[in-house]
């Protein structure tokens, strides 16, 4: 389902690292994507860095611009949460990250990176990667050059740095048969976690780095969740993860309702929404689209470029009404930075972003978040939300149907107060 990614850098290093964490302090507005006034975590000191291993990562604090989540009132109308997310996440010659991190800046909205951890490993160190089931060295999206990877390790600190998170969507991204993901066991899933992990706490080493700035994270506390490569081998991933502490999983398909926990893991599937001119429903994910717009090529008929991508924008922002006006379930969204069919679908996510993350109540948010304020809530009313269906909206309105106690039951049926004659 998902589509193959390609990407074609002592106390001197102390004070690198200082230099490079400046500016994590809150700036802008709160409004929009976390709310008004939304209480914040407190940005780390500059003289907060220590770093990690051989300085490729650093612990540096809190993460800046991360609220803190709040527990709906009895009553309380829940917000449309929305999640913008990218598998394979890096910065090629496209400039696709640091793009759509000042899209997401522009329009008070945190998204989600799904790095893929070859991603910063250099192909001439290609070796080191020991994917399952495969010899040394395979990777079915390549690795990293010294420019994609200076150019990778950059943004992923600055959207850290602007309260977006860094998942992983693991190595070689390999599918199908013959040794594809969806034949892995627990202990494989488990090793190319490890490994995924190792390329990006190890990158200075392996790029021979070692005056450069680290990434103001610690990887192994901020890794949290994935999405696994064209959605396969989730059973024995999740059995994985969940061992190995993560809070949620992206690579299933799910309905427009509210996530539930699976095997301790939030369920934070992608969904079906409308799809524009067909019968059926579509997942919420541009190769999907791709696919059932212009088939196995990335490069269809350009004159219906520009409508394919009004079709995917448009198929969003039904889903998102649905829910907006409904049950109010988070929408999921994936994406990948690729110009298929011309860019179309980078064209048609923007648009969305921009119609969506400034609308009152919206909350245009990464992964990590969506799980912190699921976890912050009480469970029954989780389970009353979960009782919601597709784009179905409180009969009785919201204020009555998550009330702090149970409705009064209708008179004449059995529990309702005796009728006085």
């Amino acid at each position: 389902m998902a589509a193959t990614h390609r990407i074609a850098a002592g106390a001197v290093i102390a004070a690198v690292c200082a230099a490079s964490l400046a500016g994590c302090g809150t700036e802008g507005s709160d409004e929009g994507a976390h709310g008004p006034k939304a209480k914040q975590a407190p940005a780390a000191p500059k003289n907060a860095v220590r770093l990690i291993g051989d300085g490729s990562t650093a612990y540096t604090g809190a993460q800046p611009h991360l609220p803190r989540p709040e527990r709906l009132k009895p009553g309380q109308k829940p917000p449309q949460f929305v999640v913008f997310s990218w598998d394979g996440a890096g910065e090629d010659s496209q400039k696709l990250f640091s793009h759509f991190r000042a899209v997401a800046k522009k329009n008070n909205a945190t998204m989600t990176y799904f790095l893929s951890g070859v991603y910063l490993l250099p192909e001439e160190k290609r070796d080191l990667y020991r994917p399952p089931q495969h010899s040394p060295g395979r990777s079915d999206i390549g690795f990293g050059d010294g420019r994609s990877i200076a150019d990778t390790v950059e943004q992923l600190r600055l959207a850290w740095q602007e309260g977006n998170e860094i998942g992983t969507h693991f190595n070689g991204h390999f599918c199908g048969a013959d040794g594809g993901v969806g034949e892995w066991s627990v202990e494989e899933w488990k090793e190319e976690i490890r490994q995924a992990k190792q390329f990006v706490k190890t990158w200075k080493s392996t790029t021979g780095s070692a005056k450069a700035a680290p990434l103001p994270f610690d990887y192994d506390k901020e890794l949290i969740g994935a999405r696994t490569p064209c959605l396969e081998g989730r059973k024995n991933f999740t059995k994985a993860a969940a061992e190995l502490g993560f809070r949620y999983d992206s690579s299933g398909v799910n309905n427009q309702v509210w996530p539930q926990k699976k095997n301790g893991l939030w369920d934070l599937s992608m969904q079906l929404v409308p799809f524009p001119g067909h019968s059926y429903e579509q997942l919420t994910m541009d190769y999907n689209f791709m696919v059932n717009q212009s088939g196995a090529t990335t490069q269809g008929d350009p004159s219906l470029h520009e409508y394919w991508g009004d079709q995917m924008r448009d198929g969003l922002l039904q889903g998102f009404r649905r829910a907006y006006d409904g049950n109010r379930a988070p929408l999921i969204i994936g994406n990948h930075f690729e110009s298929w069919n011309g860019g179309t679908y980078m064209r048609a996510v923007e648009e969305v972003v921009e119609e969506v993350c400034t609308k009152k109540d919206v909350r245009c948010v990464s992964f990590r978040q969506l799980a912190d304020w699921l976890d912050a809530q009480d469970p029954g009313t989780l389970r009353k939300l979960r009782g919601l269906g597709v784009g179905e909206a409180p009969k009785q309105g919201w204020t009555s149907y998550l009330s702090a106690g149970p409705a009064p039951a209708p008179k004449g049926v059995p529990g309702a107060p005796a009728q006085r004659g």
